[in-house]
């Protein structure tokens, strides 16, 4: 029985519960299978029910100790929850370390709850380029909330605003001006702040960075204007704070139709890219052929500039 054939039984299985069967979904999505359009076919009937989660930040702020006790608190709400920790991979195999399975191992045993470390495979933004469909494959299996970590790489990780409802940003106290922290259009994406690890000497001092950076931005009335809290993820201190901060994001997204229109946005962003992989696809087997590099004589010789070539590329497709 080919894989293909299998799709419906695992996505069946997923909707049970089934942690093997969502493992396997989800490689299948990662290495890019052939099956690949009839997983998204057989998912689509249970897409857009799940509220998806972003927390980025710095190395070293506590994404995944953050991420641990908002799992603890969206189960004790009885939630079911998906987490999706993009870890850096490695440059030679690919692989990912995993680090975040090391944090998560409270909730290992809890059926309610499903972690899985995706390696980035050198994809820049933070995410894997698998990630969208992975969240997909959660929200079929029929989690209430989707957790998505990022890569943790530094200023460059914007790409989740894209992917999520609700974007955390942690900050920590000690780790260098906070105005540093939310250059380069993180202040943007940012809906949440979460200045972790609070205990901490100088927590104030970033609290108030981050207040007056954000009086400085300009909003129309009814904007939402990105709460900032206080928390100490590793003694479960003020993670109600940061609930409740989400929660009232939340309420703000259906109230003024933000939601539907940050979903609408993420579809396309999806649907775009899955079209110029297959466009990708399809130029590489053109390069197989003659039709490139015949055009790319052409424009070496001075006979046709490169725009006409890649216009008549383009219709080969």
């Amino acid at each position: 029985m080919s894989r293909s054939h299998d799709v419906p039984t695992l996505v069946e299985k997923a909707r049970d519960g089934d942690a093997r069967s969502v493992a396997r979904l989800i490689s299948l999505v990662e290495n890019g299978d052939p099956a690949l359009p009839e997983v998204a076919a057989a998912l689509a009937p249970y897409g857009g029910r799940a509220q998806v989660i972003g927390l980025t930040g710095s190395p070293g702020v506590g994404k995944s100790t953050t991420t641990n006790e908002l799992v603890r608190s969206l189960r004790a709400r009885d939630k079911r929850v998906g987490v999706l920790a993009v870890d850096p991979s490695s440059p030679f195999s690919g692989g990912a370390i995993l680090g975040d399975r090391i944090r998560m191992q409270d909730h290992t045993t809890d059926p309610g709850v499903y972690i899985r470390s995706m390696s980035s495979r050198g994809q820049l933004g933070g995410l894997a380029a698998a990630t969208p469909q992975a969240v997909r494959v959660l929200e079929g299996a029929g989690c209430d909330v989707i957790l998505v970590e990022t890569v943790g790489v530094g200023q460059a990780e914007v790409e989740i605003a894209s992917l999520a409802d609700t974007t955390l940003v942690l900050l920590a106290p000690g780790m260098g001006d906070a105005i540093q922290a939310v250059k380069a259009g993180v202040l943007e994406v940012a809906d949440v702040f979460v200045i972790n690890k609070a205990d901490r000497p100088g927590a104030d001092a970033t609290y108030r960075d981050i207040q007056g950076m954000l009086g400085l931005g300009e909003r129309a009335p009814g904007d939402w204007r990105p709460a900032v809290v206080r928390a100490t993820a590793v003694k479960a201190e003020g993670i109600g704070d940061v609930t409740a901060a989400i929660d009232k994001h939340r309420d703000w997204l259906e109230q003024t139709g933000h939601l539907a229109t940050r979903r609408e946005r993420r579809a396309a962003v999806e649907v775009e890219a899955i079209a110029l992989g297959v466009l990708r696809a399809r130029i590489g087997d053109l390069r197989q052929g003659t039709a490139l590099s015949t055009l790319a004589a052409g424009v070496a010789n001075g006979e046709i500039d490169p725009y006409a070539a890649a216009d008549e590329l383009i219709k080969g497709l």
